[in-house]
């Protein structure tokens, strides 16, 4: 990349996601949003001078080194398709995806740098790397993953009790027991709970503020701007000492 700043377009923009992203890029001199996309186009406060279009016409959106995207699955495969003929990266938060969208993600990779993650925590990305290592040391012990999110939240369970869930299989072969919880505003908590004879073992990630979502898939924007096609992982992108 040049000195310049990264150029990006936040697709999903009137959601909670959007708006957290809008209001943070705003501040960072490395980052400039060129559009913001919603269903509608509806203004947007956290937008500011920055033009906001409706999903129908983001193909006329300026040219954009990234597009994060916070929205839902059937609003996924028109950014995805704008990124591809664009060759602009993709860093994406929607969960929910279907199989053939997976594939599609994957299919895309061999023309353009993409990402996608179920929770852009640093916090999170290291309770992976736990779970895995508690679960190998542990084979034996029974293994769930409870996750409580706010109301509105559709998808059940979530994409990060999904890839904790992944982390605990890495590690024993096998994946655990899921239970969730939908209740008030809650941002995010999720358990991983090993259980042997006499004791039990707990580790646990809780997020009081959106905006730690926000932050990392901004980092993770301006790390993955100038990468050649393929896919990335969170993980090793976040935990790197400098951008790429």
């Amino acid at each position: 990349m040049t000195d310049q700043s990264t150029r990006l377009l936040i697709h999903g923009a009137s959601g909670r996601m959007g708006r957290a992203l809008l209001r943070l890029a705003a501040q960072d001199p490395r980052l400039t949003v060129v559009a913001a996309v919603s269903a509608r186009g509806e203004p947007i406060a956290e937008a500011g001078d920055c033009p906001v279009l409706p999903s129908s016409r983001m193909d006329q959106a300026p040219a954009y080194d990234v597009a994060i995207d916070f929205s839902l699955p059937e609003a996924f495969n028109g950014v995805l398709e704008q990124c591809l003929a664009r060759r602009s990266a993709l860093v994406s938060g929607t969960t929910g995806l279907a199989d053939r969208q997976r594939a599609a993600l994957d299919a895309a990779a061999a023309r353009i740098p993409v990402l996608w993650a179920a929770n852009f925590s640093l916090g999170v990305a290291v309770l992976a790397e736990l779970v895995r290592q508690a679960a190998a040391a542990l084979p034996g012990w029974d293994a769930d993953v409870v996750e409580a999110h706010h109301v509105h939240k559709k998808d059940a369970p979530s994409g990060t009790a999904l890839h904790l869930g992944a982390a605990v299989e890495a590690g024993r072969g096998r994946g655990p027991h899921y239970a969730s919880l939908r209740a008030g505003d809650i941002v995010g908590e999720h358990t991983v709970q090993l259980s042997g004879p006499g004791e039990r073992l707990e580790l646990v990630h809780r997020a009081t503020n959106r905006d730690i979502f926000a932050r990392g898939a901004l980092e993770a924007a301006l790390r993955l701007a100038g990468r050649g096609p393929g896919r990335c992982d969170l993980g090793r992108l976040l935990l790197d000492r400098e951008p790429a």
